[in-house]
C-alpha cells in the first residue's frame, strides 16, 4: 500500500448552488479519496482529502475548476503532507458536512 497523504484547502468563487459538494464527493470517491467538503458561510467550500498521493494530486487538480457552472475564483492551502494517525488509517469515506 502507498503512502497516505492529506491536504486540506479552500476554495472561492462562485462554489456554492452549483453542485460543487456533490462534484467533488464523487471525484474523490472515483479517485478512492476519503475525506470531507463543507460549504463555508463566507461563500467559501473547505476541503480535506485523504489518500495517495496520485489520487490526491488529481482532487486537488479537480477542485481548481470544479464543476461546468462553478466558477472557482482562488483555491488556498491543500498543501500535501503525510497522513498521521485515524487519517492514515481511515475508510474509504468521502462525505458532504
Amino acid at each position: 500500500m502507498s503512502e497516505r497523504v492529506r491536504a486540506h484547502g479552500w476554495v472561492s468563487g462562485r462554489v456554492q448552488g452549483v453542485w460543487f459538494r456533490e462534484s467533488t464527493r464523487r471525484r474523490a470517491q472515483e479517485l478512492g479519496v476519503s475525506g470531507w467538503v463543507r460549504n463555508l458561510a463566507d461563500g467559501r467550500v473547505e476541503v480535506d482529502f485523504v489518500g495517495s498521493r496520485a489520487s490526491v494530486e488529481a482532487a486537488i487538480e479537480f477542485v481548481r475548476t470544479g464543476p461546468p457552472h462553478a466558477q472557482v475564483g482562488a483555491v488556498e492551502g491543500f498543501e500535501i503532507e503525510p497522513a498521521s494517525g485515524a487519517e492514515a488509517n481511515a475508510e474509504e469515506a468521502f462525505l458532504i458536512r
